[in-house]
């Protein structure tokens, strides 16, 4: 059995506290007041960060203003703003988000919280590495920040699950785009060590890379994998110049799909054809910004393919001299026969400054494994262990099941991270279920 219980995010993600709309910092500062309270965007979160048993959540929706862009790419925009709603104004005036995690269904507030990465974390770093300011309503007051100007606050805020207080607007730097297209190169990989090699020797070359690796291969085809890498094309590279903002999806999955739909036979033949029909290689592609930076965005509710009982996504980071942990992981998940449907592995560039930030210079894989098999809960532990022994960790804004030592073992900043919170919430009303389950601050 799991050491911890075993969520899984289905139809919709469990949802548990008051929730209640603000519309004005007085609002916020008034329910931070009282407590237990915490902040959420757009409810997309994969385990419990985002919602409080028996407190308050605040709907970051109230706040949804866009501001002016500067000539040089300078933004201010409010917690609210989804990353769809800032590409729709910035994409028409070529600029991009400066990173973007693989769904544009993400608040910016809630981008600073998970401080998200993308393709590009080798090259341009996370979320957080752009802001230039916020402005934090805490329990003790509201304060605007920078990297230099209450610095603690700005960088325990920056990946810190919305426990240190509610963001209201962001002054970020966006990254500038001549066209709404994107240069990609496509390679296929025999196994696992011939992609991570490609990746180690090649990624500095591309701005962007990802490989999706199949986990339910053996043998010397283990961990056979398709690596897409690219970079923004620019008007030299297209026959027409077009920039256009994303689209709202048109395809909906319409209803759950049986439980047990996703299990190894089918995931198997998928990952089987998936990896048939992608080209040998493949050199400048011409993809549009959705089809290579948010191919599931094309679809609603896309989760309600793994039924009812849903999935849990597990996401680790190690660093370079531990790249052999990505290998065990795989022929851990490959022997013990619990499929994951998805399965991305990335290049991350060194962190940054933040205690609870996720990114550490290395390897990430990130699996979807559908909630079912029986043998989940024990991989899902023996994949702790060898994180854990590696000196690397799991993304808490993707975590439903860690124990709290683990945590500590993980981030050696967590104390850094509660001395900040306890200067700026000395009565510990901000927390979440996922601040409780965890033991890193907050009111149970």
């Amino acid at each position: 059995m799991s050491r911890q219980k075993l969520m899984g995010w289905g139809r919709t993600a469990p949802s548990f506290g008051d929730l209640q709309l603000p519309r004005s910092e007085e609002d916020v500062l008034h329910a931070l007041g009282h407590g237990p309270v915490i902040a959420r965007g757009l409810g997309r979160s994969y385990g419990d960060p985002a919602q409080v048993s028996g407190g308050v959540v605040l709907d970051n929706r109230g706040f949804t203003t866009i501001g002016e862009i500067s000539p040089d790419g300078v933004v201010t925009v409010e917690a609210g703003v989804s990353l769809h709603e800032l590409l729709k104004v910035t994409i028409p005036l070529g600029w991009f988000v400066p990173v973007t995690p693989g769904t544009r269904q993400v608040s910016v507030g809630g981008a600073i919280a998970a401080d998200v990465h993308g393709k590009n974390h080798h090259v341009d770093g996370s979320f957080g590495d752009h802001v230039l300011s916020m402005r934090i309503l805490t329990p003790v007051g509201a304060f605007d920040v920078t990297p230099t100007h209450h610095e603690d606050l700005f960088w325990a805020t920056i990946g810190g699950m919305g426990l240190t207080g509610v963001v209201t607007s962001v002054t970020l730097r966006l990254t500038a785009i001549e066209t709404d297209r994107v240069l990609v190169d496509t390679t296929k990989h025999r196994n696992l060590d011939s992609v991570m090699d490609a990746m180690r020797t090649g990624d500095d070359a591309y701005r962007y890379s990802v490989a999706w690796v199949d986990c339910m291969t053996k043998g010397a085809s283990m961990g056979r994998a398709i690596l897409t890498r690219g970079h923004h094309a620019g008007v030299d590279d297209v026959e027409a110049v077009t920039l256009a903002g994303p689209t709202n999806a048109r395809l909906r999955v319409p209803v759950d799909a049986p439980s047990g739909l996703l299990n190894p036979f089918t995931i198997r033949a998928f990952n089987q054809l998936w990896y048939r029909v992608a080209p040998s290689k493949k050199d400048r592609e011409i993809q549009g910004l959705s089809t290579f930076f948010h191919p599931l965005d094309g679809l609603n509710d896309w989760n309600r393919m793994y039924g009812r009982r849903g999935f849990v996504q597990y996401q680790f980071a190690v660093d370079d001299y531990h790249g052999d942990v990505v290998v065990k992981a795989i022929e851990r998940l490959s022997s013990s026969g619990v499929p994951s449907f998805l399965a991305v592995l990335k290049r991350f560039g060194p962190g940054n400054h933040g205690p609870l930030s996720f990114p550490m210079e290395g390897w990430t894989l990130a699996l979807d494994l559908p909630v079912g098999p029986s043998a989940l809960p024990g991989v899902l532990d023996d994949l702790d262990d060898l994180v854990l022994d590696a000196g690397g960790r799991v993304y808490l804004a993707k975590d439903a099941r860690l124990r709290p030592d683990a945590v500590r073992a993980m981030y050696p900043r967590l104390d850094d991270f509660l001395t900040v919170k306890q200067t700026y919430d000395p009565d510990q009303r901000l927390t979440s279920d996922l601040a409780r389950r965890l033991n890193i601050g907050g009111q149970h």
